[in-house]
Parts: structure tokens; C-alpha cells; sequence
């Protein structure tokens, strides 16, 4: 039993995430185009992002009040973890 710092993270695609669902960004196994490209976005690794939409297999998310909508194949590559939206 370790309770220390988080070290069992579940990691879910953001794909497979429902709506409503807050996650942070843990890693995104794309290539250096997809990061620069996902940093223009405001999105990187540890960004936290509420899914507001799911559209055919893309993903509508917000990030600190800037509604971005991604593919699906873009959405499979952005590895997340899920977080609970009651946290105070």
C-alpha cells in the first residue's frame, strides 16, 4: 500500500472520455508537428481540459475558457488522466 504521491494514474485516450468528463494531459505520442501544433492550441502536457462535445470521432474541449475542437485521430494520440471534477 503506497500513499504517497500519485504513482497509479489511470491513462485513458481523450477519445474514449466521456462528456463532462475534466482530465489533464499526460503525454501526447504524436510527433514534434502534433506538439508545436497542440501548443498553439494551448494545449500541452499537463493542461487541464473539460470535454465539452464529442463530434463523429473528434473531441470539442475547453481550456481555461477556449473551446478547441480536435479529430479523431489527434484526440487517440493525446494519452489523459482523468480527474475528479469535484476536487476542492
Amino acid at each position: 500500500m503506497s500513499l504517497g504521491s500519485e504513482s497509479v494514474t489511470e491513462t485513458v485516450s481523450l477519445a474514449t472520455l466521456p462528456v463532462g468528463a475534466h482530465a489533464r494531459i499526460l503525454e501526447v505520442k504524436g510527433g514534434r508537428q502534433m506538439t508545436r501544433r497542440l501548443l498553439s492550441l494551448g494545449l500541452r502536457v499537463g493542461s487541464e481540459v473539460d470535454v465539452i462535445q464529442h463530434r463523429g470521432r473528434g473531441v470539442v474541449v475547453a481550456n481555461g475558457g477556449v473551446r478547441v475542437a480536435l479529430g479523431g485521430g489527434v484526440a487517440e494520440k493525446l494519452l489523459m488522466s482523468p480527474l475528479d471534477n469535484g476536487t476542492a
